[in-house]
C-alpha cells in the first residue's frame, strides 16, 4: 500500500475541519447573521489594532517630551529679568538748606 499524499501535520487538519464547518454552517438557519458578527469583529479588531499601533508613536513622544522637561527642570533657574541689570532704589534729592537769616 503506497499512500500519494504526504500525511498532514495537526495545523492542516485543523484549517481542513474549519472549512467543513463553515461549509455546513451555511445550511443552518440563522448562520447568516454569526457569519456577519464574526466578519464585524474581524473589521472592528483590524481597527483597534490600527489605532494601537499609533499609540506607540505617542508614547515615543511623550517620553521624549518627559526627557526635555526633565532636562529643564535640572538646569539652575535664571534670574527673572532678561539680563537687565537691578535699578537702584531712587534717592530722594537732597534738598538746599536755607540759610539762616
Amino acid at each position: 500500500m503506497t499512500r500519494t499524499q504526504p500525511p498532514k501535520d495537526l495545523l492542516s487538519r485543523f484549517a481542513d475541519l474549519g472549512e467543513e464547518a463553515m461549509n455546513r454552517l451555511a445550511d443552518v438557519p440563522g448562520a447568516n447573521r454569526l457569519v456577519e458578527m464574526t466578519n464585524q469583529s474581524r473589521q472592528r479588531l483590524d481597527d483597534i489594532q490600527k489605532r494601537l499601533r499609533g499609540l506607540d508613536v505617542l508614547e515615543q513622544r511623550v517620553a521624549e517630551l518627559e526627557k526635555r522637561l526633565e532636562a529643564l527642570e535640572k538646569k539652575p533657574a535664571r534670574a527673572a529679568t532678561t539680563g537687565a541689570k537691578p535699578r537702584a532704589a531712587a534717592k530722594k534729592p537732597a534738598t538746599p538748606k536755607k540759610p539762616p537769616a
